[in-house]
């Protein structure tokens, strides 16, 4: 069988025939007339102009034309007349008048002063002083203008300054340098052609009798059975839809959860307004620490808890301070100050919730994680925020080490689809080991800094009642979200670029 036998017949929407139908009348039309002729809007016309072209049905041409249009002073010219023409009747059938008589038909001294301008300049009046008066003598009544005249078409409707004729043109010119009367405006004009293709297409349609879908009053009738349903082009250009789905930020951090609880892992969560005990003092960080600087944390201005919710922690924490207690630390060597852990800041990580649970429950066994949002006061810049996500898990067992917590953190970035991880020591101040997790990235070529990680010291654990060893890991998951969507600035995620948000694919 031919190429040419299963060829099917492109197929005409109700809309296309519509304007098919109006062309073929016309010849051609601009797309403002066609769609008003037709009786659609013409955003459907547009739609439509671009289906009948994909079909080689139509044509389209597109040229600059400038149209004109009244303005304020224009349109108060057609209500009331030219200002020249209003001072002329102003002598009421006198030769002359006074100037202030005259004025006092005006409204303004600077409309009175331009009916004059006009009136000299045209040679209808002549001024003269008079009794040490100056008065104003009709030398001539002005009959009807080219001004008057294009005043009154453009009341009608907005014109193009090419149709216009010489006397027309040079009216137009004159009253676009008297203020707001007429305003040029470059456009672009559409016009529509049909093809010879289009008169068969249309013809071979309406004698099919197609219908674009089955009322009931046809079904109740019977009338849809000497019908035909309108075939469906499903190659058809359509509109892109956008329909609502989560933001990218929020489809990673479920995936996270999804991937913890999956290993086994129970979430927990707490407030973002943390006492200092829990941020900084439960951590083994001492009061004079760098990190508690105002640089780094937001404190509350002038808030702090009347008392800490656990005394007794609060004693064992102190006592690991000054001089380390049982935990086999020398401590700090300086005085703990009550009133320093109870003041309020935002939570620079989610440790804060971490060490309370430890504390709360005494756990002797745990798999434990959060995801939640922390601050830190620092600049903002493509890899740095004021406010970001933080991932965060503990493990809590009698016999867990270093080795259990790398093959668990190498699972989970497997999770995400990172093959290559490798660890390296570093110096955390609250665990002792300590770890760095390190995972190659294919796209950037490189390897990336991720989670930090180690064993919580005895300082931190003893206090809170906590005598297995605990493991723990956390980091900023903006990094990983940005390696996941090929980012490299990490504002992005936040700017609600509707272009962005709308593109990023649901599964990468």
């Amino acid at each position: 069988m031919s190429s040419r036998g299963n060829r099917l017949p492109k197929p005409l929407h109700s809309l296309e025939r519509r304007l098919l139908r109006t062309l073929g009348r016309r010849g051609k039309s601009s797309l403002e007339a066609a769609a008003a002729k037709a009786g659609i809007t013409e955003d459907q016309a547009r739609r439509t102009v671009e289906w009948l072209k994909s079909k080689g049905l139509a044509k389209v041409k597109v040229a600059e034309r400038e149209r004109i249009s009244l303005m304020k002073d224009g349109l108060t010219a057609v209500k009331h007349g030219l200002p020249e023409k209003r001072l002329i009747k102003a002598f009421r059938g006198k030769k002359k008048a006074s100037m202030q008589d005259l004025r006092k038909r005006f409204e303004s001294q600077q409309e009175f002063n331009a009916a004059l301008g006009q009136a000299r300049t045209k040679e209808w009046i002549k001024i003269f002083s008079e009794n040490g008066k100056p008065v104003v003598q009709i030398v001539k009544k002005g009959g009807a203008t080219a001004t008057e005249d294009l005043l009154k078409r453009l009341k009608k409707r907005e014109m193009y300054y090419d149709e216009l004729p010489i006397s027309l043109k040079k009216a137009f010119n004159d009253l676009s340098r008297r203020g707001d009367y007429v305003t040029k405006k470059k456009v672009k004009i559409v016009t529509i052609s049909i093809t010879p293709a289009a008169k068969s297409a249309l013809k071979s349609v309406e004698e099919s009798k197609a219908i674009d879908n089955v009322t009931p009053e046809m079904l109740a009738s019977g009338a849809w059975q000497g019908l035909r349903l309108r075939p469906i082009d499903v190659h058809a250009p359509a509109p892109p839809v956008y329909p609502g789905k989560k933001h990218p930020v929020k489809r990673f951090i479920d995936e996270v959860r999804e991937i913890f609880v999956s290993l086994g892992f129970q979430e927990i969560e707490g407030p973002i307004v943390q006492p200092s005990f829990w941020n900084f003092d439960a951590l083994f960080i001492p009061q004079d620490h760098s990190a508690r600087d105002m640089q780094d944390t937001f404190y509350l201005s002038g808030l702090s808890l009347d008392k800490l919710e656990d005394e007794g922690a609060a004693t064992a924490v102190a006592i690991a301070h000054e001089y380390g207690g049982s935990t086999g630390s020398k401590g700090w060597g300086y005085k703990w100050r009550l009133e320093e852990a109870k003041r309020l800041v935002l939570r620079t990580h989610t440790t804060a919730v971490t060490v309370k649970y430890l504390s709360d429950f005494k756990p002797s066994e745990a798999k434990i994680f959060s995801v939640g949002r922390v601050f830190r006061n620092e600049k903002v810049t493509f890899k740095n925020l004021v406010e970001f996500y933080q991932i965060e898990g503990i493990v809590v067992g009698k016999d867990v080490s270093l080795r259990d917590m790398m093959g668990l953190l190498s699972k989970f970035y497997q999770r995400l689809g990172i093959q290559k991880v490798k660890f390296w020591p570093t110096y955390f101040p609250y665990t002792e080991p300590s770890l760095q997790s390190v995972v190659y990235w294919e796209k950037l070529n490189r390897w990336v800094e991720l989670c930090g990680m180690g064993i919580f010291r005895p300082e931190v654990t003893l206090p809170l009642g906590v005598a297995n060893p605990v493991l723990a890991w956390g980091g900023g998951l903006e990094r990983l979200i940005m390696l996941r969507y090929g980012i490299d600035d990490v504002r992005q995620l936040y700017e609600n670029n509707l272009k962005w948000l709308r593109e990023t694919p649901l599964c990468l």
